[in-house]
């Protein structure tokens, strides 16, 4: 039995999507407060940037293992495990003395990460109607992209203000709120009968739940080859001030959130053709990057459309509830993984790009790329889905 019949769904998506501010605003965040802390703590900013990717190392290893791990926990009591978690990490890279600890501290922050939002998106799905799961988990998942327009300027103008440990605290401080939101409306779910960590491992041998997360992680590449230099972009191709960055980071965050609503809507309606549309707009958008970005009036509209593309997210992490059958949780929480994947990759090669000479608005073709690359996985994943329906009901028809 759950408490679920007492509590209202807002209140508990409420509290759930306050969760996804506080990883959205130290995930977006510490980006923009790597000049202050490189400053502070004597390192070169490539150097300070490594604390980039312990925070990214620790969303990738501790959503599924910590997934796998507690499989067998009741999930408020998980989420509030969680986000003790990420309050301590973010707590202690405030107060981080030395730049080896500030890697350790942001590894550990990063750990909770991926399990919180899929626990949480499970949450948020079990407490609607079947036809409007995605929407839920796309308002839990606004958290996150509203922390892109609000949070991680904030945070970015406390850094400057009060220095880049102000920065951390007060994601701290956002997420004992969270525990507390958490803990007074989300509802009890027992683990379900059964739960296992072997169970859950399962997901891994499941071809769709594969085949999904590996469109996730190249398709979603494509957004962060941009994103990821689009700063330097605006600085040496469209030749603007600094002060427009943060300005237009903000119209990225702002597509974002829209988008996350509109592709949710589209996938309680028709869930492939959503996520086939949001691929090919990405692919569209970023191929348009490259002819926008000498000019700012032109630039904008199109990170507004980059930053549009974003919803993708959510309809995979709909999908991954469909195909993981009983291993919901690994499943969910390993969308973050390859998220994670995907966070790593377009930079990579969008930096490749740059290195050989391509240029900054290179990593528009790149991202491109990357989108179309992510489409041609998931309409193999739809050919294999309609293979195995097919083999399914061959001895039915015996």
């Amino acid at each position: 039995m759950t408490n679920q019949k007492h509590t209202h769904p807002a209140l508990v998506t409420l509290a759930l999507a306050m969760g996804a501010f506080a990883i959205g605003t130290t995930e977006f965040a510490a980006m923009s407060l790597v000049p202050y802390f490189a400053r502070d703590l004597h390192l070169t900013e490539p150097q300070a940037g490594h604390a980039i990717s312990a925070y990214a190392l620790g969303v990738f290893v501790g959503a599924p293992v910590i997934a796998v791990l507690a499989a067998k926990v009741g999930r408020r009591a998980l989420l509030i495990g969680l986000m003790a978690m990420f309050a301590l990490g973010n707590g202690l890279s405030a107060m981080a003395p030395s730049y080896p600890l500030l890697i350790l501290f942001r590894f550990l922050s990063g750990l909770p990460h991926g399990a919180y939002f899929g626990v949480a998106a499970l949450v948020a799905a079990s407490m609607v109607p079947e036809n409007r799961r995605a929407q839920a988990v796309a308002m839990v998942m606004s958290g996150l992209t509203v922390a892109t327009v609000i949070g991680v300027p904030a945070a970015n103008w406390l850094g400057q203000a009060l220095g880049w440990r102000a920065g951390f605290a007060v994601v701290s401080v956002l997420a004992l709120m969270t525990m507390v939101s958490v803990a007074l409306f989300a509802p009890h779910q027992p683990p379900s009968e059964g739960a296992s960590a072997a169970r859950e491992l399962g997901a891994l041998r499941r071809p769709q739940v594969l085949l999904t997360l590996l469109t996730g992680a190249i398709g979603f590449g494509g957004l962060f080859a941009v994103y990821t230099y689009v700063a330097s972009t605006m600085i040496e191709v469209t030749k603007v001030s600094e002060g427009l960055v943060p300005v237009v980071l903000a119209v990225f965050g702002v597509g974002m959130t829209v988008g996350n609503l509109f592709w949710a809507w589209a996938a309680d309606r028709a869930q492939s053709r959503a996520a086939i549309g949001a691929l090919l707009f990405s692919a569209f958008s970023l191929a348009l990057f490259p002819f926008a970005a000498g000019n700012i009036w032109t630039l904008v509209p199109v990170i507004l459309m980059v930053g549009f593309s974003g919803g993708l997210g959510t309809i995979l992490q709909t999908r991954l509830m469909d195909v993981a059958g009983e291993a919901q949780a690994l499943a969910a929480a390993a969308h973050h993984s390859a998220f994670n994947f995907a966070n790593a990759l377009g930079p990579w090669l969008g930096g490749l790009a740059i290195s050989a000479g391509w240029g900054l608005t290179s990593t528009g073709w790149i991202g491109a790329g990357l989108s179309l690359g992510g489409l041609a996985v998931f309409l193999l994943t739809l050919v294999h889905h309609k293979r195995g329906v097919a083999l399914q009901a061959v001895p039915a028809c015996a």
